[in-house]
Formats: structure tokens, C-alpha cells, sequence
């Protein structure tokens, strides 16, 4: 490997703890929260041109290893008989954003409809994407027959938009939504509701924490390769689907360990993996060049997303859904089930992790055949 890529590789390990200690020392970036710090930092490595031209494989090494290693250990903290409580509101939310996303789905092709011969096939992989993942956009190109250049497209916009809307999430939607739907019902969960991420780093590393942190990295890795491997028996178009729900179920079995449940700093070890994927994923994000083509296209996916978010919250207000449930939920289904750790830390809200990515697995479930039904549809009107 390259010297450039052993640089990038270090800056990606080791820049969320400067993040860290800047946060902890300097109020204003300790309220903007390390999440939200770690993708401006990403963004800025990527347009610095800091990183490497050959450097996807890298990348796709960190994005793959670090949600996978981090979602058991936020797990192990997790007290299954408290969350259920709270599984009511995630799947009300869950299908008030599904119908959001199809309804403006479906909008947006009426109103775009002469501008792309293939627009009803591209609506039917919104609408995978934004139910499911990346898994349900592959799985509806095959099944649809979209040329590559216009999956390529809607895959990156979908990527450069859904930073956007994970951002504002991060930075002022806990806020914004405040104002319009009812807080979370903190007496519904007695488990402890994370209060500032950054603090509990400067105990972390300590010497008598660490035989706990190898104990749950080491089971964190046991699970990741049990799931990998079972993973590699099921249809491509399933794999990834499979792993996130194996990688789920073991690791809030592992809750049920007492050694795994009170080992110190599990989710913190777990937030600083979510740094290091948020790092970056936000490096690869080109918005200059996704800007120079198809315009349309980037009008349709962006009233797509914030559109369905718009009306999503509108729902909510409705049928009474909290806010910090509709931002988890949200982001669970727009942005897929990694993401969903990192609204509820950004958030301080570990309570919502389990129900969001319950939400975002049943998501991956059903987005192939909602996309294919929604993309019928709009080929026949």
C-alpha cells in the first residue's frame, strides 16, 4: 500500500479523537457535537484533495469494518425489556415515512415525467433506496434493467443528498421539530439516556478500562465474522440485509451477558467507530461534479428527500409521533440502518438505537418489493 494511503488510513483512525479533544476544550464545537464535526472534517479532506485517486478500496475497508464492529457494542448496553415500550411509536413513524417517501415519489414523477425516459424506473429505486439501502437500489436496477450511467447517477446524488439531510438533521432538527411535535417520553425507558458523548473519553483509555474494551471489541469482532459468514450463504441481493440483522440480534443477545451489559465505555468505543465511519463516508462526497450534470435528476431525489421528510413531519404531527423517534426513524429508512447510531448519539438519545434499527431492517425487508410495485405504477400511469 501506498505511503499516501497509510497517511489517509491514520487520518481516519486518529482525527476523531482530535475531535474529540477540541470538542472538550472549546464549548462552542462541544455544542455543534463530535458527529457533525467528524462529517465537516470528512468533507473538507475529500475537496482538499487529501485523498488518494486510488483510494475506494480503502474506504469501502472502513465503511464495511466500522458500522458492523460499533452496532454490537451500542447494543450491549442495551435493556430489551425496556425498549419495547417504545416499539409502538417506531413503527407508527416507520409507516408514516414509508408512505411520505412513495407518496412524493410519485409526485415528483408527475411533475418530472418528461424529462427522463427511464424517470419510473428511477422512482422505483427511490423508493427502495429511501424504504431499504444501498442493498434494495442494486436489487431494483437488476430487476428494472436500468443502464448503468443512470444508476451511477441516482446512487451519487442519492449519496451527496442524503449527506445533506443527514446534516440538517444533526445540526438543528432535534430543534426545528421541537418546536412542532411533542418531546420523547423519557419516563417510557428507565435505561440511561446518554448526556454528552465527548465526556466520557477522558476516562476511556485508562488502564483499568482496557481489559474491557478488548472484552467488547473482541466479542463485537466475534460477531461480525459469524454474521460475514453466514452472510456469504445467502443471495448477493440478501447479504447485506442478513449481516445488519444477524450482527442486530447478537448483539442485543449479548445484552443478556452481564460481563457484555456493565463493561464501562462499550458505547462510547462504539460512538468512536461511528466517528471514524462519519469521517469517512463524508470524504468521498464530490458535490462540485455532481452538480455539472442532470439537473433534473437532482431536483427529483432532493424533493424526494426533504419532501418526504416535509410530509413525514407533517403525519407526525397528526398522529402524535415524538421527535426524536421521527428524526431516528427517519434517518433510518432516507439514510439506512448505520446511520441510525449516529442520529441517536448526535441526539443523546441511546434508547431509540435498538426500535431504529428494528425499522431499518424491516425497511430492507419490504424496499425491493415496494420499489418494484411503485415503479409498476408509474409506468402504467
Amino acid at each position: 500500500m501506498k505511503l499516501e494511503l497509510y497517511i489517509l488510513a491514520l487520518t481516519y483512525l486518529l482525527s476523531p479523537a482530535l475531535l474529540i479533544y477540541a470538542a472538550q476544550k472549546i464549548p462552542f464545537l462541544d455544542k455543534l457535537g463530535t458527529v457533525l464535526l467528524a462529517y465537516v472534517l470528512g468533507l473538507l479532506i475529500g475537496h482538499l484533495g487529501l485523498v488518494p485517486e486510488d483510494a475506494g478500496g480503502l474506504q469501502e475497508v472502513f465503511m464495511s469494518l466500522s458500522i458492523p464492529l460499533a452496532i454490537p457494542m451500542l447494543l450491549f448496553t442495551s435493556r430489551l425489556k425496556e425498549w419495547k415500550s417504545l416499539a409502538g411509536s417506531s413503527i407508527k413513524s416507520m409507516i408514516l415515512a414509508m408512505i411520505s417517501v412513495v407518496v412524493m415519489v410519485i409526485i415528483g414523477f408527475l411533475l418530472f415525467r418528461d424529462t427522463n425516459t427511464s424517470l419510473w424506473k428511477i422512482g422505483g429505486m427511490l423508493v427502495g433506496v429511501y424504504t431499504g439501502g444501498t442493498p434494495n437500489l442494486a436489487s431494483l436496477k437488476l430487476m428494472l434493467d436500468v443502464d448503468e450511467n443512470t444508476y451511477l447517477l441516482t446512487h451519487t446524488y442519492d449519496m451527496v443528498l442524503s449527506g445533506f439531510y443527514l446534516l440538517f438533521l444533526l445540526l438543528i432538527g432535534q430543534r426545528a421539530f421541537s418546536f412542532v411535535l411533542k418531546s420523547f417520553d423519557k419516563n417510557k425507558n428507565k435505561q440511561p439516556i446518554l448526556d454528552d458523548v465527548t465526556n466520557p473519553y477522558r476516562e476511556m483509555l485508562k488502564r483499568k478500562y482496557r481489559k474491557n474494551l478488548l472484552k467488547v471489541f473482541g466479542a463485537s469482532l466475534l460477531i461480525l465474522i459469524f454474521a460475514a459468514a453466514i452472510g456469504q450463504l445467502v443471495p448477493e441481493s440478501m447479504m447485506m440485509a442478513t449481516v445488519i440483522l444477524l450482527i442486530t440480534s447478537l448483539g442485543m443477545i449479548g445484552s443478556a451477558v452481564p460481563a457484555l451489559r456493565k463493561a464501562d465505555f462499550s458505547f462510547e468505543l462504539g460512538m468512536y467507530l461511528i466517528l471514524v465511519f462519519s469521517v469517512t463516508v463524508s470524504s468521498m462526497v464530490n458535490v462540485s461534479d455532481m452538480l455539472k450534470a442532470s439537473p433534473q435528476l437532482i431536483y427529483y431525489i432532493s424533493m424526494v428527500v426533504f419532501g418526504s421528510l416535509l410530509l413525514h413531519l407533517i403525519l407526525a404531527i397528526i398522529f402524535k409521533v415524538d421527535a426524536d423517534t421521527v428524526m431516528v426513524t427517519s434517518a433510518a429508512l432516507i439514510c439506512s440502518p448505520p446511520f441510525v447510531p449516529v442520529v441517536a448519539g448526535a441526539i443523546n438519545n441511546r434508547a431509540l438505537i435498538v426500535p431504529g434499527l428494528s425499522v431499518g431492517i424491516i425497511g430492507y425487508a419490504v424496499g425491493n418489493y415496494l420499489g418494484y410495485l411503485v415503479a409498476t405504477f408509474l409506468h402504467w400511469i
